[in-house]
């Protein structure tokens, strides 16, 4: 028994297989107590949603917290998978029995849900990120805004600048009241290269950092290279998917350990000397650090240049 449950602002379209069964219930807390006692007649192997802009996070915390098997699926492969199964037109009921497909089909991963504390920090780290897009899209502005907007647009860019800095404090408050956070805040900023905005957002958005293999990490973030052949032809291998928010801070930091970081730094020059296409080189040295980072948060050891390349 799968369930698919679509989630919009007012309600709740849940789909089961493979009965047909369809129901609505709102989305509010009445709704979750309706859907725990009717989910749990049905004893289903599993519960699948898809993100919905923070919408399905009621449902999600009210079917975890009964112990049921619920799942939140990516968005794109969901409707991937709707074209391959050739279910092109898009309701809500639709979309329930789609995701209800997917759960029966695909069989996605049940993994442990988040506890209010790590939500707490993705959040924080979440509203950092909008505050530093929100500042750059204002300097952006006034770099072709008539002198007549300019103090406006300052006063904005300062306000954001202690915005930033409050979060900071609260970020740097919450890592450092957890003791598993706080120890590995310290252990991986040991790497060169690697400040509390990185060690920060790792923490936050990819908690499996540590639990994985190099291959595993650097395909959940982003950075694991695919083969693009098909019959003859040899084209170049490509980055797919992954987190992007953490990407973003990486390719950053990975910047920086090219110049700082010994064991970064040989790594670009050589392949830099090869010919390798300097994006190409720079998507190498993020995966390269994200691989040095997840070796020191599995070890729980400090960064040392002999043995944590090899991890």
């Amino acid at each position: 028994m799968n369930i698919g449950i679509d989630v919009s602002k007012e309600h709740l379209d849940v789909a089961v297989r493979p009965s047909g069964e369809r129901f609505r219930v709102t989305n509010d807390e009445d709704g979750f107590a309706t859907l725990r006692k009717r989910l749990a007649k049905l004893r289903p192997e599993r519960i699948v949603l898809e993100p919905t802009g923070g919408y399905e996070a009621g449902v999600v915390r009210a079917l975890a917290a009964a112990k049921m098997p619920v799942v939140v699926v990516n968005a794109r492969q969901v409707r991937d998978f709707a074209k391959a199964a050739g279910r092109l037109a898009k309701t809500d009921q639709i979309d329930a029995d789609v995701l209800a497909h997917f759960g029966e089909a695909l069989k996605p991963e049940i993994r442990a849900l988040p506890d209010e504390a790590q939500r707490e920090l993705e959040a924080l780290v979440n509203r950092r990120r909008q505050l530093v897009d929100m500042r750059s899209a204002e300097s952006k502005r006034k770099q072709t805004a008539p002198a007549v907007v300019h103090p406006s647009i300052d006063e904005v860019i300062e306000f954001l600048d202690r915005q930033i800095d409050e979060v900071d404090k609260d970020l740097h408050r919450l890592i450092r009241s957890t003791p598993s956070w706080r120890e590995s805040d310290d252990l991986l900023q040991t790497v060169p290269g690697v400040g509390p905005v990185l060690s920060t957002t790792l923490t936050a958005l990819v908690p499996e950092l540590g639990k994985l293999n190099r291959k595993q990490i650097a395909a959940l973030v982003g950075v694991a290279p695919y083969n693009d052949d098909s019959g003859k032809g040899e084209r170049t291998r490509r980055t797919w998917g992954g987190r992007a928010p953490v990407r973003a801070v990486l390719y950053m930091a990975a910047t920086v350990a090219c110049r700082f970081n010994p064991a970064i730094r040989v790594f670009h020059a050589r392949l830099t000397a090869s010919g390798k296409p300097a994006k190409l080189v720079l998507v190498a040295c993020m995966r390269k650090l994200l691989t040095l980072l997840n070796a020191v948060a599995r070890n729980r050891l400090p960064w040392n240049p002999q043995v944590a390349p090899a991890g």
